[in-house]
């Protein structure tokens, strides 16, 4: 037993590990909306569209959630910019974006005297340095996360499954895929101190991924990824400690070793129905 409560006997570990568990509940229920509409690639442009607001503000020495804010606002814009005014996929300019952005914020950070360890916590999170200021911002977007979640669930299950008929239902579709995108980028600005905005994508999809293997309904889908992101937090905090690796690098790794641990159970038991995920 001490095994696992050495590493959370300091007040700065369990800061990790409640900052880190609030990183993971946002980004499994949102992810999940994400998994479910195939909108991976967009959520790891997204992920990566946050460094030069990020970046921004480190420079200009303001709180770093208003540069992440602005950023995604400005990623958004631009997507849909130019999606409506070019015959280029959205797929295209969600490229485009995801490494130009990247590139920006690189450019704007190395112009601190200190560009290798600002870039490092930007990119890959700093677990241990989390506050309590920074806590209670987890915590407010967390609420307003799930608060949100529940308010459009039904849009945002009719849109995951069928725009068209989420259309005929009048259940406003577009405006449920605009609270989506501010839900992603509610969930990348309030985990990006605990796993870094490189790695937050681990949690935005491993836990729901692995989830969707063995749930038949999304309600389902979405406890079991937030089951497996609260415990892939503390089991990654729990091997950085004793293997002294990165503590974001091995919370973000540890869901996608739980997908293919459930993928290969899956594989190795006699063959079954494979569950089909419902709307309810």
């Amino acid at each position: 037993m001490e095994w696992f409560l050495e590493p959370f006997a300091l007040g700065f570990q369990q800061r990790a590990l409640a900052g880190g568990a609030l990183a993971g509940l946002m980004a499994s229920v949102v992810g999940t909306w994400l998994v479910l509409r195939g909108m991976s690639f967009f959520g790891d442009a997204f992920v990566h569209g946050v460094v030069p607001g990020i970046a921004a503000a480190v420079v200009l020495d303001i709180n770093p959630v208003i540069g992440a804010a602005l950023a995604a606002l400005f990623m958004v814009i631009a997507i849909e910019v130019v999606h409506r005014n070019t015959t280029l996929s959205e797929d295209t300019s969600i490229g485009l974006l995801f490494v130009g952005m990247l590139a920006l914020g690189v450019m704007i950070i190395s112009r601190l005297d200190s560009y290798s360890g600002s870039l490092t916590t930007i990119l890959f999170g700093d677990a241990l340095g989390i506050t309590t200021v920074d806590l209670i911002t987890q915590a407010i977007l967390a609420i307003i996360i799930i608060a949100a979640t529940t308010l459009f669930y039904r849009p945002l299950l009719a849109l995951s499954f069928n725009k068209e008929k989420a259309q005929i239902w009048g259940l406003s579709p577009n405006r449920a895929h605009a609270a989506l995108l501010v839900l992603i980028a509610a969930a990348v600005i309030g985990s990006f101190q605990s796993v870094g905005t490189l790695l937050v994508f681990g949690l935005l999809v491993g836990p729901p991924a692995a989830a969707a293997l063995i749930s038949r309904t999304v309600p389902r889908m979405m406890v079991t990824s937030a089951v497996i992101a609260l415990f892939s937090v503390w089991i990654g905090l729990t091997l950085s400690y004793h293997l002294g690796t990165a503590g974001s690098a091995t919370m973000a790794l540890t869901p996608i070793v739980i997908f293919f641990l459930v993928l290969a159970i899956k594989q190795l038991k006699p063959r079954t129905k494979e569950p089909v995920l419902v709307d309810a």
